[in-house]
C-alpha cells in the first residue's frame, strides 16, 4: 500500500512561488548585514543538550527537541541561534577577534503550538555584535532593522524600543528582584492575554500583591509620545541606580537613531516590551508591521551581557537581533504583498522545431551570458501550450523564433504582462538584442 504524502504539524513545505520571495528576502538580509560589516558564521543543527538547557527560558526548555544519539550523547536541536553563538565565540574568540559582528541564517526548531506565521520548524536571520558593552552596538541594531524593513520594500513599520534595567529598577523598588524572570515572562505575554490574564500569571508565578500589580501594569500601560514616556519613566524609576541609567540609555539611543536620520516615529518607546528570554539584559526591540498590529512581532532581539558566561570566564557581553523570516513571509501573503512568480528566469524560450533544438540552447546560453536567465521549454509542443506555460510560471516575457524568423534574421518577445510583442534583429550570434527586450518586459511588471 502507497504511504499517504503528508508534513508534519507544525512544518510545511514551500513551494517554488513561496520559496521564491523566501530566498530574496534572505539575500537581501544578507545585503544589508554585509552593508553594515558583520559577517557569515554556520554552526551545526545539533548541540549538546547541556549547551542548549537554561539559556533561554522554561518555556523554551520544555520546547526542545531533545534526544539521545546513536552514540548514547544527550543531544537537542537548537532553538534558536544565539545560545548557539554564545558557545561559538567562548570557543573562537581568540580566532575571530573582539568585537565580532556576525550574522547568522539557518533553521532553528521548537516545539511550540503551531498558529499563523509560527511553525515549529523556521528560519532565523541573526546579526550579533559581540565582545562590546557601548551602546553604539545598541543603536546600530535598531538602524540596520530600519535598513532591512525599508530593502524589503516595507514603508508601514515601528520598531518598538524598551530597556530590561527600567523593569529591573521598577522591580527593585518594588520588591520584586528575585521575582524578575517570573515578571518579565508574565508581561511579555501584555499583548497576547491582556491585563486580566496577565495579573492571574503574576498572582500565580510571581506572587505579586494588588499594588504590586498595579505598578507593573501602569508602566507597561504607558502612552504618548517618547518625550512624555520617558518623562514617566523617569519618575517611575527616581532613586534607582539600575533603572536611572536604562532611562538615560534610550534617550541616547533615540537622539542617536534621528541622527542617523531615522524618520520620526518610526522607532517608539514601548514599556510593555519585555522579551520573555532570561537572557536579555539591556535594550530590547521588536517590529511591528503598523498594517498587521496584531500579527506580532517580525523582527526583535536585544542586549545579553551574561550568555556566554556558563561557557567561559571571559566577559562576552553582546547585542543583536533576528530576523522572522518565516513570521514576515506569512505577513507578507496576508497583505498581498509576494509577487506570483515560481521561475527566478526572466524569460521562457519556446521550442518549436525539434530539429532545431541546438539552435535554441545556443540562444540560451547567448542570453544567459548576456546576464538574462533563460529556461528552454523541452519540447516542440503547440506555441498555445507553452506560453500558458509561460503565463503560470510568471516569466516576463517569451522568446518566439520559428524557422522562418531565424531565416530573416529576427525574432519576436513577447511581454507577458501585457500581451504586446517586439520584433528585434538575431543574426544566431549575437542576442543582444533579444536582451536588451527581456530587460523591457522584466523592468515594466
Amino acid at each position: 500500500m502507497p504511504i499517504q504524502p503528508r508534513t508534519l504539524q507544525g512544518f510545511r513545505d514551500y513551494l517554488p512561488a513561496t520559496a521564491m520571495p523566501r530566498e530574496w528576502i534572505v539575500d537581501t538580509a544578507k545585503r544589508v548585514y554585509r552593508s553594515y560589516g558583520f559577517r557569515p558564521i554556520d554552526t551545526p543543527a545539533l548541540e549538546y543538550l547541556e549547551i542548549l538547557t537554561g539559556k533561554g527560558s522554561d518555556e523554551t526548555d520544555k520546547q526542545l527537541y531533545s534526544f539521545q544519539d546513536q552514540g548514547g550523547r544527550d543531544v537537542g536541536l537548537r532553538f534558536d541561534l544565539t545560545v548557539p553563538l554564545a558557545r561559538f565565540v567562548a570557543q573562537h574568540a581568540q580566532e575571530v577577534g573582539l568585537p565580532f559582528k556576525r550574522y547568522h541564517i539557518a533553521t532553528v526548531w521548537r516545539g511550540e503550538r503551531p498558529q499563523a506565521g509560527r511553525y515549529r520548524e523556521f528560519m532565523q536571520c541573526d546579526f550579533d555584535t559581540v565582545g562590546t558593552t557601548a551602546l553604539t552596538a545598541d543603536i546600530e541594531m535598531v538602524l540596520v532593522v530600519c535598513d532591512l524593513m525599508t530593502a524589503l520594500g516595507i514603508d508601514a513599520f515601528t520598531v518598538r524600543v524598551n530597556h530590561r534595567a527600567v523593569l529591573n529598577g521598577l522591580l527593585d523598588k518594588l520588591g520584586l528582584a528575585g521575582k524578575s524572570a517570573a515578571v518579565l515572562r508574565a508581561l511579555d505575554k501584555l499583548g497576547k492575554i491582556g491585563p486580566d490574564g496577565v495579573t492571574a500569571e503574576l498572582a500565580n508565578t510571581a506572587e505579586t500583591t494588588a499594588e504590586q500589580t498595579a505598578a507593573l501594569l501602569a508602566l507597561a500601560g504607558l502612552e504618548g509620545d517618547n518625550d512624555a514616556i520617558l518623562a514617566e519613566l523617569k519618575t517611575l524609576v527616581a532613586g534607582n541606580t539600575t533603572g536611572e541609567r536604562g532611562v538615560s540609555e534610550l534617550h541616547e539611543l533615540l537622539t542617536a537613531v534621528a541622527a542617523a536620520g531615522v524618520a520620526a516615529g518610526r522607532v517608539r518607546l514601548d514599556p510593555s516590551i519585555a522579551r520573555g528570554l532570561d537572557y536579555y539584559t539591556g535594550v530590547v526591540i521588536e517590529t511591528q508591521l503598523d498594517e498587521l498590529p496584531d500579527f506580532g512581532s517580525v523582527a526583535s532581539g536585544g542586549r545579553y551581557d551574561n550568555l556566554a558566561s556558563t561557557f567561559t570566564k571571559q566577559e562576552l557581553p553582546g547585542v543583536g537581533a533576528s530576523l522572522g523570516l518565516d513570521r514576515l513571509l506569512a505577513a507578507l501573503e496576508k497583505l498581498d504583498r509576494l509577487p506570483a512568480v515560481s521561475t527566478p528566469a526572466d524569460a521562457l524560450v519556446c521550442l518549436f522545431d525539434a530539429e532545431r533544438r541546438d539552435a535554441y540552447l545556443a540562444l540560451a546560453a547567448q542570453l544567459r551570458a548576456a546576464g538574462v536567465g533563460v529556461e528552454v521549454y523541452p519540447e516542440a509542443k503547440k506555441l498555445g501550450k507553452q506560453l500558458q506555460y509561460a503565463n503560470k510560471q510568471g516569466f516576463a516575457a517569451a522568446v518566439i523564433i520559428g524557422g522562418n524568423e531565424f531565416d530573416g534574421g529576427e525574432a519576436q518577445v513577447k511581454h507577458l504582462a501585457t500581451g504586446d510583442s517586439a520584433t528585434v534583429p538575431y543574426d544566431g550570434r549575437d542576442a543582444g538584442a533579444i536582451a536588451a527586450e527581456i530587460r523591457t518586459a522584466r523592468d515594466a511588471e
